[in-house]
């Protein structure tokens, strides 16, 4: 029986990248870590470069693409991603890895693994954020969104797995030493989820399939992995202990949905 399974090389504004595995493919979620650092980062996880079959792009800040275009290039792989992002990634770059250009509402696939976009608010070109799904099972995954919108409950609605992004506690944002609207960007409705805002989320999907929920993203100035897992925790009325918490350096080891 074919099974999704998901692990992350590292989650925070210094880099993020996750890896998806489905029977016989692997690709990469975003490569914001240098070729030679994702390279380790895969070792950890016994995995080397030869063995993605992609890589698919979210939007094009460079703690989600730093690496992306280095490392598809020397390892032949296809990039794939929106228009807008493609537009504002390639900027300044002489040559590019083969890309594919994907339309934001359309399902596409990559070997045994179904790819669904969907947009997010965020201050980017055209970003969007995925769900991956196997025919059995969904991972979902939703980080750099700066609020929640009808059709992100839609396409998130019943997953097996979830990557969820509190990336600040609001609290602690407030009282940072962040100039005033660096904050506003980041509270802003393009900006990114607050502890509050993952756990109402929560509350509006069917989640009695989960299996796995991460936090995911968490800034370090910001928010502190304890109260991400208290926040979530509330939403499902289950353990603090249950809540996995995804690290800027170590990420998270192999999960698997069953």
């Amino acid at each position: 029986m074919q099974m999704i399974r998901f692990a992350s090389l590292g989650s925070g504004s210094r880099g993020n990248a996750l890896l998806v595995e489905a029977g016989k493919t692997k690709v990469l979620l975003d490569c914001g870590f240098s070729a030679r650092m994702t390279t380790a980062r895969l070792a950890r996880l016994g995995t080397v470069p030869d063995d993605l079959a992609a890589i698919v792009v979210t939007h094009e800040h460079a703690d989600h693409v730093a690496g992306v275009f280095a490392l598809a290039r020397h390892y032949q792989l296809t990039v794939y991603l929106t228009h807008g992002t493609y537009a504002a990634a390639s900027q300044g770059r002489a040559t590019l890895p083969a890309c594919r250009l994907i339309n934001g509402h359309t399902c596409f696939a990559i070997g045994g693994l179904e790819v669904w976009p969907f947009p997010v608010p965020h201050d980017a070109r055209e970003p969007v954020q995925y769900a991956f799904r196997d025919g059995q099972h969904c991972l979902g995954v939703l980080t750099d969104s700066g609020s929640i919108t009808p059709h992100i409950v839609e396409v998130l609605g019943a997953c097996d797995g979830l990557v969820l992004e509190c990336n600040h506690d609001h609290a602690l944002l407030a009282a940072s030493r962040y100039p005033v609207r660096l904050k506003q960007r980041i509270a802003g409705r393009f900006g990114h989820l607050e502890n509050g805002q993952a756990a109402a989320f929560l509350r509006q999907v069917d989640t009695r399939r989960l299996q796995h929920l991460v936090a995911a993203h968490l800034s370090q100035e910001n928010n502190r992995p304890e109260l991400a897992a208290r926040a979530l925790a509330s939403a499902l009325g289950c353990s603090e202990d249950w809540i996995a918490v995804a690290d800027q350096d170590a990420g998270f080891d192999w999960r698997q949905l069953r």
